[in-house]
């Protein structure tokens, strides 16, 4: 398999959407494109309502109207580790469609030189990130444009090679894809049976009665730990990042010694943990996880709590109650920064919630825990999937 390295500008027509002010957008007309519609590598026009009139679309923007298979992509506002979350292909079903701002389109200039899935792949590369991380030295977060664009290089190959390497990882991608599929639907069959067991959990619909959770529970904050002392191995340090999924998510790990005088902040699986600080207005906080047995003992960090019940109150009652949008909000609604939010130990005892029979919370619990082995089966197919798909983008990409 041939490859020869190219300028971008030499295979690709690229072009970043105008700067739209507030003060342009109205109720009707051309819809706009944001960085919000880009949503796990896909658009999604439901999560914006910004239009401007067709006057405008067609007068002025005309030369920033979407066309069917346009390639789109975000050039600010997220870590370049995200990028490939942050693209997406337009359909003629989106159509008519303007860019905005923070938004670059792709066309490719000869379809017998290059095919635009495989320069999406590439997009997606450890090889393109390495790149556009070079060009905006200085800051993790994207900024970038088609002045950077034109200093880049990709690999390019026969046409018949892209094909087959396209054919093979769009295959992967719809398993995964797949997978992540069954796994919402197990989510939602799990919030579905809660519902139908203990009713609205914010009208409290079945008159369940409500407590404040300091009669159930105790919070257990976490240690401030000194980043600079953090070792290769070691017990893991749960950070705020390693539990906001709402389950445990073994990324950017760090460790610490095992430390007889820390035993107050040791965290074992099935304990259940809550995130406390994040941003003003954004769902980066006040998630909680119950551990997993990826590790035998954790250590837990500052701003991240641990939920030590009582008898009367189940885990994964409690969990499942927290992830309800209106019971969390009644934790994060309370702002107390302009910018950094923080939940505090008082916070968390002073709210109310519904209590049901512990037997009938228990009922739920093993529910919760046969769904989960089901997760567990899913999830590793998921896994198995994500390295071979990782290793055939190294392979290709570099």
């Amino acid at each position: 398999m041939k490859k020869t390295w190219v300028k971008i500008p030499e295979v690709l027509f690229f072009q970043e959407g105008p700067g739209v002010r507030n003060t342009q957008y109205t109720e009707e007309g051309v819809k706009l494109l944001n960085v919000a519609n880009l949503v796990d590598g896909k658009i999604d026009l439901s999560t914006s309502d910004r239009y401007i009139s067709k006057e405008e679309a067609y007068g002025k923007y005309k030369h920033f109207l979407c066309d069917d298979g346009d390639l789109i992509i975000a050039s600010s506002g997220i870590k370049v580790e995200y990028i490939d979350k942050k693209m997406g292909f337009i359909d003629e079903s989106m159509l008519p469609l303007c860019m905005n701002t923070s938004t670059i389109r792709f066309k490719v200039l000869d379809d017998n030189k290059l095919r635009i899935r495989y320069f999406m792949y590439y997009l997606k590369s450890h090889h393109f990130k390495e790149q556009l991380f070079r060009q905006i030295t200085g800051s993790a977060q994207l900024n970038y444009g088609p002045s950077h664009l034109k200093k880049m290089v990709m690999p390019l190959i026969d046409v018949a090679d892209q094909d087959e390497i396209i054919n093979r990882l769009d295959r992967i991608q719809n398993i995964m894809d797949a997978r992540q599929k069954q796994l919402q639907k197990l989510d939602e069959l799990v919030k579905a049976r809660f519902v139908e067991m203990f009713g609205d959990p914010e009208k409290n619909t079945l008159s369940w009665k409500e407590e404040e959770l300091s009669e159930h529970l105790t919070v257990i904050g976490g240690y401030a730990f000194k980043s600079e002392q953090f070792s290769e191995e070691g017990i893991p340090v749960l950070r705020i990042g390693n539990i906001n999924s709402g389950f445990f998510k073994p990324v950017n790990l760090v460790y610490w010694e095992d430390d007889n005088t820390l035993n107050r902040y040791k965290m074992y699986p099935g304990d259940l943990v809550m995130s406390l600080t994040g941003t003003v207005r954004k769902d980066d906080y006040g998630n909680v996880c119950i551990l997993g047995n990826d590790y035998d003992v954790y250590y837990l960090n500052q701003r991240n709590a641990k939920l030590e019940l009582q008898d009367k109150i189940n885990k994964y009652y409690l969990s499942m109650l927290l992830k309800f949008e209106p019971v969390k909000k009644k934790l994060t609604g309370i702002s107390r920064g302009v910018r950094q939010a923080n939940i505090s130990n008082k916070d968390i005892l002073n709210l109310m919630v519904p209590i049901p029979p512990i037997e009938l919370q228990n009922q739920f619990a093993a529910f919760v825990e046969q769904t989960d082995k089901s997760k567990v089966t899913v999830q590793k197919a998921l896994d198995e999937a994500q390295l071979l798909f990782d290793s055939l983008m190294q392979k290709y990409f570099g």
